[in-house]
């Protein structure tokens, strides 16, 4: 069994934040199955890859390469973090407005 191509698709759904439920639930598939294909247990088979390959938005070829080195991994996941805390500070500041408008429309009262 090739534990490659689950280590890969473990690493996405990791980097999209998703749990294994969520995985499931895209591709429509059990739970157990996720976490067969991510340790290896089933290899999947061509159209699973090319449906995840879909689900990611990336070619099954890169599915069934080798993963990046540890300093793309930790680069990729930084890349995340960031996008993460630049769409939090953006909701802080939207509720910020939202309290702010609030409070005025408190006082016309």
């Amino acid at each position: 069994m090739n534990k490659i191509p689950g280590k890969n698709i473990r690493l996405l759904r990791h980097q999209r934040n998703w749990s294994q439920q969520d995985m499931a639930e895209r591709l429509h598939i059990t739970v157990p199955a996720v976490s067969k294909i991510e340790t290896g247990i089933t290899d999947a088979s061509l159209s699973r890859l090319e449906q995840i390959s879909t689900l990611f938005e990336i070619n099954v070829v890169d599915l069934l390469a080798p993963a990046g080195s540890e300093s793309e991994v930790k680069d990729a996941n930084l890349e995340l973090l960031t996008t993460r805390l630049s769409d939090l500070e953006n909701q802080v500041t939207e509720l910020r407005r939202k309290v702010i408008q609030l409070y005025n429309e408190m006082n016309q009262k």
